[in-house]
């Protein structure tokens, strides 16, 4: 079948819509019609040449929508199924898998062959698929390992959110860093991901929420969703003061903007013995710095992907979340558009105007 999607034909370069073939459903894949996408900075770093990626490739990985088709060997999911779409699509038996972790699968069998008939194809060609899911189109074609069947009456734009960044946010809360009742915790970046991690030590019973970034508008965001404390860091050094707040430093820091400075900073405003995790996306082969002395007090630095998650038991849970009111996502989105204003709403989230936008589909 043919549809439409948003196409990265150069990096850097913006997205051109453009019409695409999908292939037939493969046994083990399923055919979903997307309903909306989320805008994430992840995407922005391809589109920026800041992480390579062979091309042309059909963007976007935050999504969720309904099942039009199914493979032959396909198990649980049905057409007329809702679902989210994840980027953590798994295999099921490697050892990441099998140990527990399937956020970091190998994801060997979840693509196909190289030398036979791709998902993705233009005038006859093969174009490549990101992130095993390609949500910036009308529809795709993924691995049935790439989605999670939800509730009917979760509206399906909010799921999308859930598809990558307020799993990521909340994940690296509950799952990377485990925070617990009372424990102090900072989060740099108030983006959409900082935004989820600070609903998510909320959730947890944080005892004290700060939430540190440079844009006034979106540290009132932070307040809404649960920090207790905000510091603008264009006005103030952000070490020195959440090391004021909090007489010494969190047991638990949360870098969520995906620069080198800001990774720094969020273990040097470690208390002794805390954890710093890093969920942004530093660009790549860039360093962070830091102080030696700072491990001999048991200071630690981790990183986090997609939030450490389990999504398909994750993401259910988040669904309920949201649906008994404890977790807040209408808030989170700034504003909604068509597959054609997509290149529009990069430029908004360059400026920083904005939590989380969405593409949606008729």
């Amino acid at each position: 079948m043919q549809c439409k999607a948003a196409v990265l034909e150069t990096a850097p370069g913006p997205l051109v819509i453009s019409d695409v073939d999908l292939d037939s459903p493969g046994p083990n894949e399923i055919l979903i019609r997307t309903a909306a996408a989320g805008v994430c900075h992840s995407d922005l770093h391809f589109m920026e040449a800041k992480y390579p990626h062979p091309l042309p490739v059909v963007l976007g990985h935050e999504s969720a929508g309904v099942i039009e088709a199914v493979g032959s060997a396909v198990t649980g999911l049905a057409p007329g199924d809702h679902v989210i779409t994840c980027l953590s699509v798994f295999c099921g038996h490697c050892e990441y898998c099998t140990t527990g972790r399937p956020n970091l699968c190998t994801k060997e069998d979840v693509v196909r062959p190289a030398d036979g008939p791709q998902r993705l194809s233009r005038g006859g060609e093969p174009m490549h698929q990101f992130l095993n899911t390609s949500s910036f189109a009308e529809y795709m074609l993924v691995h049935e390992h790439a989605a999670v069947k939800v509730r009917p009456d979760m509206p399906l734009d909010k799921a999308a959110l859930i598809g990558c960044g307020v799993t990521t946010g909340l994940g690296a809360v509950f799952n990377t860093a485990g925070v617990r009742p009372g424990e102090t915790v900072a989060v740099i970046g108030c983006g959409g991901i900082g935004l989820a991690a600070i609903q998510g030590a909320a959730i947890a019973g944080a005892g004290r929420v700060i939430a540190v970034d440079r844009l006034p508008g979106k540290l009132r965001l932070a307040a809404k969703f649960g920090a207790t404390d905000v510091v603008d860091a264009s006005d103030v050094d952000a070490v020195q003061a959440v090391l004021e707040l909090t007489s010494g430093g969190v047991e638990h820091s949360f870098e969520a903007v995906g620069l080198a400075s800001a990774a720094e900073q969020s273990f040097q405003m470690l208390r002794p013995g805390g954890t710093a995790t890093i969920i942004g996306m530093i660009p790549f082969g860039e360093k962070i710095s830091l102080d030696g002395y700072s491990f001999l007090r048991e200071r630690k630095i981790q990183g986090s992907t997609m939030g450490s998650n389990r999504f398909r038991v994750d993401m259910p849970r988040y669904v309920d979340m949201y649906l008994s009111g404890k977790l807040d996502l209408d808030s989170m989105i700034s504003g909604t558009s068509t597959l054609a204003g997509i290149n529009e709403a990069y430029e908004n989230l360059k400026r920083g105007e904005v939590a989380r936008q969405l593409i949606t589909f008729g």
